[in-house]
């Protein structure tokens, strides 16, 4: 699989006035270093919010641009830096950025990070100058050796130049940027996970409230943003926000373009910046190209693998988060993958809930205890020996492990895939269960003493 932006040469072609994400992309895959990205107009945004804008201005023109959370949750990013304290006197803050990208199908990231370093730290900076944050982290999947390597490249370039480090710019703003390589647990994706990893502390998400905005990072405020999330900043900036809300389709709820991707048995597996409410059949079927021949699809997850199966008649819902949402899942990473028709549906959520299950910080019990049963019962069915009512006690599960009855958004995630896998494939899942003659017998009638 490619990481790359481009999609057929009739239907798309980059700039910055259409893919702000991608457009400084080289046709080589080669990263971006600084010369270059200055010379694609890099680091003006981030000039023009130092000299023109003042701090609570920058906040406010993300708000105004509708620019939501890329990481899967969607949260509104303006609403989440005017948590931030307004006291002057708290001289201390932290801004961090979530590169712990850890969801299974997704790579969005990664591609911004190799090729585009300078973009995601400008994207900090003009953050970092919105905060009134003194210090940056980017904490990053350990696996991501050759991001690291880059961002450590573009840091040390940044630093250099003056964009970074003390009195940036010329404008008494300090910001000292690290990247902080983590040691490899997907539940650092959640950001609270994330603060204490970095701290050095077991990666157990901590209980809201109080919110990172008031108590972060050694107890001081904090946000936490996704990579492509920071990404966006520097564009909206430097273009306005009327321009960025253009960007997306008609009847989207969400601003601006999105890297979205398809994998799976396709004929070109990729990833691409398109409009929000972009439907999921051009996604799949202009892009990704269709199906390879011999396959026919199954299934598809539209954003990693926490998000519910669709089926083929699903792929004209628009792809944004309401979009997806009244289909019956959530949008996710934005990308999607092809379940072809020689996949087992059992076996496929048999590997998936043992990701989950290992990945489980344990520090719950319906998370904890009722994803390794999910496993259990799942693996059962798999070899044809699940008993009669499995099926009814995995739906129990999901239910049990569903929003709100968790610490955490971990097991909602996890059992959103096997609670529509069974909805849309019970046949699979009743194949898998043993004849009543081999079922375990029941146990004897209870000898009465005294009877």
């Amino acid at each position: 699989m490619t990481l790359t932006s481009f999609g057929p040469a009739n239907l798309i072609k980059r700039s910055a006035e259409t893919h702000p994400l991608t457009w400084r992309l080289r046709d080589d895959g080669e990263a971006v270093w600084l010369d270059e990205y200055q010379a694609k107009n890099g680091y003006a945004a981030a000039r023009k919010a130092f000299a023109d804008m003042a701090q609570d201005d920058i906040v406010q023109t993300v708000k105004d641009a509708g620019l939501k959370g890329r990481g899967g949750a969607g949260f509104p990013t303006g609403v989440k830096w005017g948590l931030m304290p307004k006291d002057e006197s708290i001289n201390i803050r932290y801004l961090l950025c979530n590169a712990d990208e850890m969801e299974p199908n997704t790579w969005k990231d990664r591609m911004l990070m190799e090729q585009l370093p300078h973009l995601l730290i400008e994207g900090m900076l003009i953050s970092a100058r919105a905060l009134k944050t003194y210090r940056g982290y980017i904490f990053l999947r350990g696996e991501y050796t050759t991001a690291a390597k880059h961002l450590n490249r573009a840091v040390a370039e940044a630093k250099a130049a003056g964009l970074l480090g003390k009195n940036i710019l010329g404008s008494g703003f300090d910001f000292e940027l690290f990247v902080h390589t983590g040691a490899g647990r997907y539940i650092c994706g959640e950001e609270t996970a994330l603060i204490n990893s970095l701290e050095g502390r077991r990666a157990n998400p901590r209980s809201k409230p109080p919110f990172p905005a008031a108590v972060g990072v050694w107890g001081k405020p904090t946000c936490v943003n996704n990579v492509e999330t920071l990404c966006n900043v520097p564009a909206i900036i430097a273009d306005g926000v009327d321009w960025y809300k253009s960007l997306a389709r008609e009847g989207s709820e969400d601003m601006g373009t999105k890297l979205m991707g398809f994998s799976g048995k396709v004929k070109n597996p990729g990833l691409w910046e398109l409009p929000f409410g972009v439907t999921a059949r051009e996604l799949f079927e202009d892009y990704a190209g269709g199906m390879r021949d011999g396959y026919t699809l199954k299934a598809w997850q539209p954003g990693g693998a926490g998000t519910g199966f669709l089926l083929p008649e699903h792929l004209d819902a628009q792809m944004y988060a309401g979009g997806i949402g009244k289909v019956g899942t959530r949008m996710g990473t934005g990308l999607a993958m092809a379940v072809d028709n020689t996949v087992n549906m059992v076996s496929l959520l048999r590997n998936m809930e043992q990701f989950f299950a290992r990945e489980s910080c344990g520090f719950c019990t319906p998370c904890r205890d009722g994803l390794p049963w999910s496993v259990k019962l799942l693996m059962a069915i798999e070899k044809g020996e699940g008993q009669p009512g499995d099926i009814e006690t995995l739906l129990g599960l999901v239910g049990f492990l569903g929003p709100g009855k968790t610490f955490c958004a971990h097991a909602p995630g996890a059992v959103e895939p096997l609670g529509s896998a069974i909805k849309y494939f019970r046949s699979e899942f009743e194949a898998g269960i043993a004849p009543k003659s081999a079922a375990v017998p029941p146990l004897a009638k209870p000898i009465v003493v005294g009877a």
